[in-house]
């Protein structure tokens, strides 16, 4: 079995290692929210754009303006296309860093079983040899009183 040290050693490595992961998963759930914050300001701003063109064409535009309107629009759509993307890779990540997260969090809980188990072992072999030094105790006072 391994001696306490190094499994306390094994055991502070995985906490840190655990630790490490939680942060990166956090900083990952972060990100994933700003970038559907942008993503949904693109769409609210595309959403006003369309709005000033159905405006614009009901009190009468020149083809000009409307093909501007329409580029813009275009732009825009090629940009919300672009952000979904980012945001698609942003939940990639969080999926990617909860499952390092566990990884490293299951080693880290195995170690602490590990260490409860030898920690266990080592009391049942302080309580036998108790038991052992009190039955030879006994049975020195009863010879003793003989």
């Amino acid at each position: 079995m391994a001696t306490n040290s190094a499994l306390d050693t094994l055991i502070e490595l995985a906490t840190s290692q655990t630790d490490d992961a939680a942060k990166r998963l956090g900083m990952a759930i972060r990100t994933c929210a700003d970038t559907e914050q942008k993503l949904a300001l693109l769409m609210q701003y595309r959403d006003d754009y369309e709005s000033r063109l159905k405006a614009g064409m009901a009190a009468g535009i020149s083809a000009a303006g409307y093909r501007n309107f329409q580029m813009f629009l275009e732009k825009l759509d090629t940009a919300i296309a672009g952000q979904q993307q980012i945001v698609n890779d942003a939940k990639h990540r969080i999926a990617a860093e909860r499952n390092a997260w566990q990884s490293c969090e299951r080693k880290r809980i195995s170690y602490d079983t590990l260490a409860t188990r030898v920690h266990q072992a080592e009391q049942r072999k302080e309580n036998k040899r108790d038991q052992k030094l009190m039955d030879e105790y006994a049975t020195r006072q009863a010879n003793y009183k003989r």
